[in-house]
């Protein structure tokens, strides 16, 4: 669901030529075994059962054209084990071609449809830009800042888009949506014009489609996406520009100079209502920022860690309601350095800074994470300590699953864990470990953490008294 492209190989385990009879194991689907296509064809763009060597070879390059075309996504080929089992000749047929010819080439969009897109963002009044997962999946973050740039427009993040625009740009809105910043939510629900960039604007990212926030029949959307289902699935759009978000804001920008960008004046009449709003609405500013409570308010754990990490510090975030958290409290400082999962997928974060940190090792990379999440994923650490991935994990230990927690009301449900030392957990395992219980020492215990060169936790003790209902917004309510 977040666009990942996946390739995933897997056998039948049907010990040919015995499939059809009594089974050990296999998934054919026959009497008495699973159907793994069917299984996993439910959750995959493609699946393939490769029969024979030939198909083997044609499945993964189809299965590769398949992951990366249009919008990414995970794909499936499964071997039967007669597909091991030959030898594919230099005549062989269908005939077997390099892989190169299969991957897909970015596409650029219609030429009259940036032309029209361009137009009404000329002639908007007050333009907004919401940015999506697609502009990192397209890494269109040099494209979305100069377009940005060009028009006036201040930008907003779905959450799955938060990190591909910094937040601490002039101009930045934060997060829209279920538990975004009100500056952008207010921001948006008052623009004219409105372009959604490599977004489905699912109902988390539009508080349940709540006209006060997009309304197609007072507002113009506009939307790019690489996939035309995308295009006008949640709100019909004006206008609809298809292709490669990178290639795509590239030729709306080239096309707005052009016919002619805004003229200073207005970009800073525009510039200026931006700054406006983020003082009227407290961008980024909240008291607990400052806290000296003990146990430890979230947003003074996020202030600590904005000032500690370096700019282009990459941090991937986990689920639960220290995601929340983090999406509303949490200021990027540059883009592509956060990713976050979507709604349920605990365990996250560990596995994704591990391969964020084989990606970018010149780069610190931190998971932040709950106890829960920590919880099914701290094996992780094994992982880092035997291929020295120096990852730092900062948990949010508050001793419960907190956005079910505070979801049941009064009738706490198998949601209050007892309090664990998952710092000397991280010791057990062969990784440092350090147990932060006051603010004062968070700075600290962070910059041991990221200078050490070795996975490293840093268990804070936060408060449970912080709920997601705090940062819920108005609009979800009513």
């Amino acid at each position: 669901m977040g666009s990942s492209p996946m390739l995933l190989l897997t056998d039948l385990s049907d010990q040919t030529p015995f499939s059809h009879h009594a089974p050990y194991q296999g998934g054919t689907g026959e009497y008495g075994t699973f159907d793994i296509r069917q299984n996993l064809a439910a959750v995959t763009k493609y699946t393939t059962v490769a029969q024979t060597p030939i198909q083997a070879i044609h499945g993964v390059q189809l299965g590769i054209k398949h992951a990366l075309t249009g919008e990414r996504g995970p794909v499936a080929v499964i071997f039967h084990s007669s597909a091991f089992r030959g030898t594919v000749k230099p005549d062989a047929r269908p005939a077997v071609y390099p892989t190169r010819y299969y991957l897909p080439s970015k596409s650029r969009a219609d030429g009259d449809s940036v032309a029209a897109a361009a137009m009404l963002l000329a002639d908007a009044k007050r333009p907004v830009i919401i940015a999506g997962n697609g502009v990192r999946i397209s890494t269109a973050f040099v494209q979305l800042e100069r377009l940005a740039s060009l028009v006036g427009a201040g930008v907003a993040t779905t959450a799955s888009g938060k990190g591909v625009f910094p937040e601490t740009h002039a101009l930045a809105l934060g997060v829209c949506g279920n538990f975004g910043q009100p500056v952008a939510n207010n921001f948006i629900g008052e623009a004219d014009v409105i372009l959604a960039v490599g977004t489905r604007l699912g109902p988390a990212d539009t508080t349940n489609e709540n006209p006060k926030l997009i309304d197609p029949a007072r507002q113009t959307l506009l939307q790019v996406d690489v996939e035309p289902r995308n295009a006008g699935w949640t709100f019909p759009c004006e206008v609809a520009v298809i292709g490669d978000a990178a290639l795509a804001l590239e030729q709306l920008c080239d096309e707005l100079e052009r016919v002619g960008a805004p003229e200073a004046r207005t970009l800073a009449v525009r510039s200026d209502a931006i700054a406006n709003a983020k003082s009227a609405h407290a961008f980024f500013t909240h008291a607990s920022y400052d806290s000296d409570e003990v146990p430890i308010l979230p947003p003074r754990l996020f202030a600590e860690m904005h000032r500690v990490i370096d700019d282009d510090a990459f941090i991937a975030c986990d689920a639960g309601e220290n995601r929340l958290f983090m999406t509303h409290y949490f200021q990027t400082k540059r883009a592509g350095s956060l990713i976050m999962p979507g709604i349920g997928a605990m365990g996250y974060a560990i596995p994704a800074a591990l391969a964020a940190k084989l990606v970018y090792p010149e780069r610190q990379v931190l998971a932040v994470t709950g106890d829960g999440g920590f919880g099914m994923a701290m094996n992780g650490l094994m992982t880092a300590r035997d291929e020295n991935i120096p990852i730092v994990v900062v948990v949010l230990n508050n001793s419960a699953l907190g956005w079910v927690m505070h979801g049941q009301g009064n009738r706490v449900i198998a949601s209050k864990f007892t309090d664990m030392n998952l710092a000397d957990i991280a010791k057990a395992m062969g990784c440092r470990g350090v147990r932060v219980e006051r603010p004062h020492d968070i700075a600290g215990a962070l910059e041991e953490a990221l200078g050490c060169g070795e996975p490293t936790v840093v268990d804070v003790v936060t408060s449970l008294k912080p709920t997601f209902r705090d940062v819920t917004s108005p609009l979800l309510r009513g």
